[in-house]
C-alpha cells in the first residue's frame, strides 16, 4: 500500500515536471517574444476553437499574444534575435500602402529604400498611375528611438525618378555603387530592370526591357549572382491578375541575364507565379517563391503554392536545377526572401516575417498579424515593411553585404 501510494506519487510528480517543461521553454526569451512549442499543438482535438479553415492569410496565434510580437518555435532563433530583441514601430501612414516591397539597404548612407504597393490594395495606383519610391534614414530612426520606449513615426523622402521607372516591385543593392530594381511595368509601358543613383538627382538607367522584341509579364525581384554582373530575376504575370498590365506574353519564368553581353535567358520555369528571389554567397543555391495561392482580381485558392523552392546554381550555365521544396508558408504567401549571414532565410508572409533554417525548419516569427511582404536586415536590426506601417525588430543577426558582390 505504501508502495504503491508512493509510486502514485511519483507518478504524479513526473506529470507535473512534464507539464511544466513543455509550458516554458527552458531557455532565456527576450522581452519581447513568446515560445511556442510545437509539441504542444500536434493534437488539437476536433473541439479546438481558433481552427484556420477560411483563409489561409489568418495567423497563427495559439498564446493570444498581442501584436507585434516575436514567436519562438525553436531554442535556436533566440540566436537570431539576441537576449533583447523587440519589435516597434518606426513609420506610419495609415490609408497608404506605401513600404510593400524592393527594399535596398545602403550601408554608406544608412538608408533604405523601398516601393509602395504596385496594384494592390491602399496603392493608389493601376493602369493610369505609377507607384512611389520612398527612402527612410536609418540614423534618424536611432536616434528617435532612443528617446522612448514605444514607437516613433518618422518622416521618410519619396523620389521623383524618371518616368521610366515604372511600377517598382523588387530591388537590390548596392550594384556597382546603383539601386538595382525592377519594375513591372504599367499599362503598355514595359517592365524592366533598371539601375537608379541613391544619391540625388537620382538619375536612371534601363538595362533592360524585353525578351527578344516581346515584353515581359510584370517583372517581380532580382538578385545577383555573387562574384559575377550576372543577375537573376522572376517575371509572374501580377501586372495583368492586378489590373495594371495587359494579358501575359510569355510563362511564367526565371530569368539570366549578362548585362556585359546583353544575352538573356530562362533558368527556370514551371511556376504558377515565381516571386521572390535568392542566392547564397557562394553563388551555389538558389531559393525562389511561388505564389501562386494569389491571384489578384480572380481571388485566393489555397490549393495553390505558397511555397519556397530550392534550387541547385549549375557552375557552368548558371540554370536551375535539382528542384525541391524548401518551406511552405502557413500563412499567406512567402513574398519577398532575403538571407542572413548563417544561412537561415526570412520570408515576408500573411502574418509577419517568417525565418526558416538552412534546412527549412520554421523556427520563428516576427509576428505582426497582418501581410508583410518585405523585410531588410540593417545596421540597426530587420525593418518589415507592413503595408501602412514600417517596423523595426532590434536583432542581432547580421545581413549579406551584397555591395561586395
Amino acid at each position: 500500500m505504501v508502495i504503491t501510494a508512493f509510486a502514485t506519487l511519483m507518478v504524479a510528480i513526473v506529470a507535473a515536471s512534464t507539464t511544466r517543461a513543455s509550458n516554458a521553454p527552458g531557455f532565456t526569451l527576450p522581452p519581447g517574444a513568446v515560445y511556442i512549442n510545437p509539441l504542444e499543438y500536434n493534437v488539437v482535438g476536433a473541439n479546438y476553437t481558433q481552427w484556420r479553415t477560411n483563409d489561409s492569410f489568418v495567423g497563427f496565434n495559439p498564446t493570444n499574444a498581442t501584436p507585434p510580437i516575436i514567436q519562438v518555435f525553436d531554442p535556436s532563433f533566440v540566436d537570431i534575435t539576441g537576449p533583447n530583441a523587440s519589435i516597434r514601430l518606426v513609420v506610419s501612414n495609415p490609408g497608404f500602402a506605401f513600404a510593400h516591397e524592393a527594399p535596398i539597404y545602403v550601408p554608406d548612407l544608412n538608408v533604405v529604400f523601398f516601393s509602395s504597393n504596385d496594384g494592390g490594395p491602399l496603392g493608389y495606383n493601376g493602369w493610369y498611375n505609377n507607384s512611389v519610391v520612398s527612402m527612410l534614414n536609418m540614423t534618424e530612426v536611432d536616434n528617435a528611438l532612443a528617446t522612448t520606449t514605444g514607437g516613433v513615426n518618422i518622416q521618410i523622402q519619396t523620389l521623383n525618378l524618371s518616368d521610366t521607372v515604372q511600377m517598382v516591385n523588387g530591388g537590390t543593392g548596392p550594384y556597382k555603387g546603383n539601386l538595382l530594381f525592377v519594375t513591372s511595368g504599367r499599362a503598355l509601358l514595359p517592365p524592366s530592370i533598371v539601375l537608379v543613383n541613391p544619391r540625388p538627382p537620382f538619375n536612371t538607367t534601363v538595362l533592360l526591357d524585353n525578351f527578344y522584341g516581346r515584353q515581359f509579364n510584370s517583372l517581380n525581384d532580382i538578385k545577383v549572382l555573387p562574384g559575377t554582373d550576372i543577375l537573376f530575376f522572376t517575371d509572374p504575370t501580377y501586372g495583368w491578375l492586378n489590373a495594371f498590365r495587359p494579358q501575359p506574353m510569355l510563362p511564367s519564368q526565371v530569368y539570366r541575364f549578362d548585362p556585359s553581353t546583353g544575352q538573356v535567358r530562362v533558368v527556370a520555369d514551371q511556376f504558377m507565379n515565381p516571386n521572390g528571389i535568392a542566392i547564397t554567397p557562394d553563388g551555389k543555391t538558389a531559393f525562389v517563391t511561388d505564389t501562386g495561392v494569389v491571384n489578384g482580381l480572380f481571388g485566393n485558392n489555397q490549393t495553390y503554392p505558397a511555397t519556397i523552392y530550392q534550387y541547385d546554381i549549375d557552375p557552368v550555365t548558371q540554370s536551375f536545377k535539382n528542384r525541391r521544396v524548401f518551406a511552405y508558408s502557413d500563412s499567406g504567401i512567402p513574398d519577398g526572401i532575403q538571407l542572413d549571414t548563417n544561412g537561415n532565410v526570412y520570408s515576408g508572409c500573411g502574418d509577419g516575417t517568417h525565418v526558416w533554417n538552412s534546412v527549412g525548419t520554421l523556427i520563428g516569427k516576427f509576428f505582426i498579424n497582418s501581410t508583410s511582404a518585405e523585410m531588410m536586415l540593417t545596421k540597426s536590426g530587420l525593418l518589415i515593411l507592413d503595408e501602412e506601417r514600417i517596423y523595426l525588430a532590434n536583432i542581432q543577426a547580421q545581413g549579406i553585404d551584397l555591395a561586395a558582390y
